[in-house]
């Protein structure tokens, strides 16, 4: 087993490979003065099972080209099975046609990963589950509401409830644990949101919004009863937080005693860590599937949780040929 990095995420690629034991693969990803992308490989990797880690965040188009080129290096380089482990999956909101004469795009790169050299995908969180049957290839899609449970009964420190591993801000919620609710931003988020109430054994509210362009929404209705209760938005990517703050707004109009969010994948492009400051947001709770850029770190209101316990358990069985699925509980 090996385990290889490329560029966009490699504080989370160290991580993983220290919880497995096991040392980066020596290998180069630079660029020629044209920005033309080169790879090379400083080890066998003959009959080995390779694992390559690389989000296709910001900017996507490299690190997808990145991604490619390491798996032809890879497959030219005689490895026994290769695994690109995508923590976050670029192009995902892209699953069907939006209008006539549009692509769709998950599927185009799905096509690409597999003709580069994939035999395996391991990512977290897909944007929408129909990805996993555009690829020819076995797909493992991991979730993060194990990660988000732990970290929110630890914060709550309910008693009998390990401590958690790590620092976290404590969640005073007025009137005890049974005051939490779990709130889905929209519509389609319900299930997701539903499966973190279930795990947490609380209710579970709707935003309802219309959205009228891409990058815009407008919050219509909230749907369930928030009034004093502590609100947890769940989603599984922030962007413009555009919706996610107008989401906050309205929970605290409609009566909400306090609202935090917990979300896989901070994108957050354009001046989002600026609004998200500035938004009714106690806490902004993200995964470390795309790096913290220097403003999220800086930021008061914004936090990280690791993935790299979960991913390594995910490869660890991959490579074992054991139990993936056991991970989702």
């Amino acid at each position: 087993m090996k385990i290889v990095a490329c560029n966009s995420n490699l504080p989370l690629a160290e991580k993983v490979a220290a919880e497995l034991g096991l040392p980066l693969c020596n290998a180069t990803v630079r660029r020629f003065a044209d920005m033309e992308i080169f790879v090379e490989i400083h080890e066998n990797v003959r009959g080995e099972d390779v694992f390559v880690i690389q989000s296709t965040c910001s900017p996507t188009n490299d690190n997808l080209m990145e991604l490619l080129i390491m798996l032809d290096a890879l497959r030219r380089g005689s490895a026994r099975r290769i695994t690109a482990v995508m923590p976050y999956f670029g192009y995902a909101r892209q699953d069907r046609k939006s209008g006539p004469r549009t692509p769709i795009s998950a599927k185009l790169v799905a096509n690409i990963l597999v003709e580069a050299g994939a035999n395996r995908l391991l990512t977290m969180d897909l944007h929408a589950m129909q990805i996993q049957g555009f690829f020819d290839i076995p797909v493992d899609n991991l979730y993060a509401a194990p990660l988000f449970t732990r970290d929110i009964r630890g914060r709550m420190k309910l008693e009998g409830e390990p401590p958690l591993p790590y620092d976290a801000p404590p969640m005073d919620i007025p009137g005890g644990p049974h005051n939490l609710m779990i709130v889905s931003p929209d519509v389609g988020g319900v299930v997701r949101a539903r499966q973190l109430a279930q795990r947490l054994n609380v209710d579970l509210a709707i935003i309802d919004k219309r959205r009228e362009r891409a990058g815009v929404s407008e919050v219509m209705n909230v749907i369930g009863d928030v009034r004093g209760r502590y609100c947890i938005l769940v989603d599984d990517i922030v962007d413009s937080g555009g919706s996610l703050c107008n989401a906050a707004e309205a929970l605290m109009k409609h009566g909400a005693a306090a609202v935090e969010a917990y979300v896989t994948h901070g994108v957050l492009t354009g001046s989002a860590v600026s609004r998200v400051g500035q938004s009714p947001l106690g806490m902004l709770t993200l995964t470390d599937s795309i790096k913290a850029t220097e403003a999220v770190k800086d930021a008061a209101n914004i936090r990280q949780i690791s993935t790299a316990a979960l991913i390594s358990r995910a490869m660890q069985a991959i490579s074992d040929e054991s139990s993936v699925s056991s991970l989702f509980d």
